[in-house]
């Protein structure tokens, strides 16, 4: 099986033209889509989010424009989600606020011997195939989103969010909305 490339020869670049499935099928570069990595967008308690039921918002926010992949994105839903659960037991709302429409493709190029010369078309359909998935976003865009009761419960959140930004691969941002006050406060993830 050949290795993934890394998330950094993706993730600060602008994403490349051609990267989403056209509806004519000779005008689609991309011929096959990678399954969708993220399970569940939204987490918790639904109801009592639609109701209105909960004070205090925790908004995790990237500080720059980037794309993160949707192997990222997993791992860091579920962390929050396990670990939201051990404190707060269906007391939470949880979401995912972005979604991987980006298709990563990857031109792959053997080296060696004669190996190549077999495979490789060279330059004349460079398109590469469809290697995985990422989410397109610009600096301030919400990407988790967290809803809950009970000021006490904060410090803990704060541990959770700074365990998870390093899966993040950018500058992150919290804003915590109190009701009618709003703290701002950054991480550098």
């Amino acid at each position: 099986m050949a290795a993934k490339r890394k998330a950094s020869a993706y993730s600060k670049r602008k994403p490349v033209k051609n990267t989403r499935r056209s509806k004519k099928q000779q005008k689609s570069y991309v011929k096959t889509i990678p399954p969708q990595k993220i399970v569940k967008f939204n987490m918790g308690d639904i109801k009592g989010f639609v109701g209105g039921t909960y004070k205090i918002k925790v908004e995790i926010s990237s500080a720059e424009n980037i794309q993160i992949r949707d192997f990222a994105l997993e791992a860091v839903r579920q962390s929050l989600h396990k670990d939201m659960a051990k404190i707060l037991p269906k007391a939470y709302f949880l979401r995912c606020n972005v979604y991987p429409h980006n298709i990563l493709r990857n031109n792959r190029i053997f080296s060696g011997g004669s190996k190549g010369e077999r495979v490789q078309t060279g330059m004349k359909h460079s398109f590469g195939s469809s290697e995985g998935r990422a989410a397109i976003i610009k600096r301030g865009k919400s990407i988790f989103t967290i809803y809950f009761n009970g000021e006490e419960h904060l410090p803990n959140i704060r541990k959770f969010i700074k365990k998870v930004t390093p899966k993040l691969a950018c500058k992150t941002k919290v804003n915590i909305d109190i009701e009618d006050t709003i703290e701002l406060r950054k991480i550098d993830g």
